[in-house]
């Protein structure tokens, strides 16, 4: 009975969220420890209880207000999903490609996002696009910076060996080129769902009357900090969520992956 009750605890404390629990408890018990000792105003940073009642008070307000957000969210991540990959092949397939689309790539990234923000408000209103075009632009470079380095890294006796066997182009893609890739794509794709988060966020900001990014600013304004810091939290829990549904479909996807056998030797 001893051993068995030892061997749970053990698998209790190896298990993948127990280690992030605790360091999350650890945290807000400094927090909290620092507030009081230095006698920190609630106007400025506010103690963790006056955090938990605005979750308690206004939680259901904040789930609703996360719906739009989530859906900005996931309409932009998977814009830069469906643009990405595809110009990532494009521009790691083609010389020419790469020299005309890439440099223009990386230059669009040094253009500050909040700042183009209102010209989405201007031309497309105050409803989900400009916030899902928001999200998409800063979900889109990762997607397509890890695209190009998965399907440029296929190592050329690889290729000499698809073309040694009389492959066709889509056979050599779907039996190759695309597996290689995978794990580099989904790098990206992780990048940019929590980058997505982001970029609602910040087109909620410019012109919207709901949303995680509208109490944002309403509770700043209002100088309802502890409200601000539950919209806070929940942002992050959208951000850890989709990150971990990403994370999910990648060890489905690419259990043979060497990123993934030291989880599946460990649960074997």
């Amino acid at each position: 009975m001893t051993s068995k009750l030892a061997r749970a605890c053990q698998n209790l404390l190896n298990s993948a969220w127990i280690k992030p629990f605790g360091l999350l408890v650890l945290t807000v018990v400094l927090w909290d420890l620092t507030v009081r000792i230095f006698a920190i105003p609630a106007y400025l940073i506010p103690p963790p209880k006056d955090v938990a009642v605005a979750f308690w008070n206004e939680g259901g307000m904040l789930l609703r207000e996360a719906v739009p957000t989530t859906t900005a969210t996931l309409g932009g991540f998977l814009l830069s999903a469906l643009f990405g990959i595809p110009i990532a092949m494009l521009i790691a397939g083609s010389r020419t490609v790469e020299s005309y689309v890439y440099p223009l790539l990386v230059f669009s990234q040094s253009i500050p996002k909040v700042a183009v923000a209102p010209l989405f408000v201007v031309w497309f209103g105050f409803g989900m696009a400009p916030k899902v075009i928001s999200a998409f632009l800063l979900g889109f470079f990762p997607v397509v910076v890890a695209g190009v380095q998965g399907f440029k890294s296929l190592d050329p006796e690889m290729r000499d060996l698809v073309r040694s066997m009389k492959a066709s182009r889509l056979q050599a893609f779907t039996m190759v080129n695309l597996p290689h890739a995978l794990p580099a794509i989904f790098s990206g794709l992780k990048v940019s769902v929590t980058l997505a988060v982001v970029g609602a966020v910040v087109g909620e900001f410019v012109g919207a009357n709901s949303g995680i990014g509208f109490v944002l600013q309403r509770s700043i304004g209002n100088f309802e900090l502890p409200t601000m810091f539950a919209a806070l939290v929940i942002l992050a829990l959208i951000s850890v969520i989709l990150f971990w549904i990403i994370d999910l479909v990648e060890r489905l996807t690419v259990p043979w992956h060497a990123s993934q056998r030291h989880d599946f030797a460990a649960t074997a």
